[in-house]
């Protein structure tokens, strides 16, 4: 299940792409395909070793160009092993929210990207959030949970004040807020729940056979109950003057559309 937009994110073969906090690796797996030279970041060690079981499975496959490269590496979001403008692409997929100085990831994920390049940040969503906050204080208050709740043009004010250009956002996942409140309304840790339990199923359904009249209703709810926000920005290629513009702009529209 991807959170980025690919049409509004592109990558041309070759391209290093960070995926930084890479959880599962789902984003990483689909720059591999893409012929992109990857580099899977995060610090849950034994995330990382099955994210490297499946980059070897996606070789063996052939599901990646055999000149594509994927690797994953160990690391802290707020110290990244990595020199000034290594990476053509990053992408910071639901991790700010789990950082108490998001404004240091934000630096750093800045300083490894190199001028002209693009950054792809997603966060949950603030009105979808808010209610699962409302619902259930063991939704965020966990270790590693959720330290804050983003509005949308605050976060682009952010990538801003970080030294990014965002050019576009929209909105993800709206079939998955109702089963977010579900859960929280009957408890995070509760599996047994008959409702909760019916979604999943609905939900497995839609995303491994992507039925047309999900997809669509999920096309028309995003803009209103969307649970992921996504905002696409590029690095200026020169620090001082008139940020440039992205080479290839992203057709939803001007910068914090629809960022709410």
């Amino acid at each position: 299940m991807l959170t980025v937009d690919f049409a509004r994110f592109p990558l041309a073969h070759g391209d290093r792409v960070l995926d930084l906090g890479c959880g599962a690796g789902r984003h990483a797996f689909e720059c591999y395909r893409r012929g992109a030279d990857v580099v899977a970041l995060d610090r849950d060690r034994d995330e990382l070793r099955q994210v490297a079981g499946w980059f070897a499975a996606l070789r063996e496959a052939g599901e990646a160009p055999p000149d594509a490269h994927a690797t994953t590496v160990e690391g802290d979001a707020l110290a990244l092993p990595f020199p000034d403008d290594s990476f053509d692409a990053v992408i910071a997929a639901e991790i700010l929210e789990h950082i108490p100085d998001d404004a240091r990831a934000l630096a750093e994920a800045v300083r490894v990207l190199r001028p002209g390049g693009r950054i792809a940040v997603t966060v949950p969503r603030h009105g979808p959030e808010r209610v699962c906050w409302a619902l259930s204080d063991a939704y965020h208050e966990v270790e590693g949970g959720h330290v804050r709740i983003y509005r949308g043009d605050e976060l682009v004010r952010r990538l801003r004040a970080a030294g990014l250009v965002p050019y576009g956002t929209h909105h993800a996942h709206a079939l998955h807020s109702p089963y977010w409140w579900l859960k929280c309304a009957v408890g995070v840790d509760n599996d047994t729940s008959l409702p909760v339990r019916a979604y999943h199923r609905m939900l497995v359904w839609d995303i491994t056979r992507r039925p047309l009249a999900t997809r669509l209703a999920e096309d028309l709810l995003n803009p209103l109950l969307g649970k992921s926000l996504v905002v696409y920005a590029t690095k200026p290629r020169h620090a001082a003057g008139r940020p440039e513009e992205p080479e290839r702009p992203d057709a939803s529209g001007e910068p914090g559309r629809d960022a709410a």
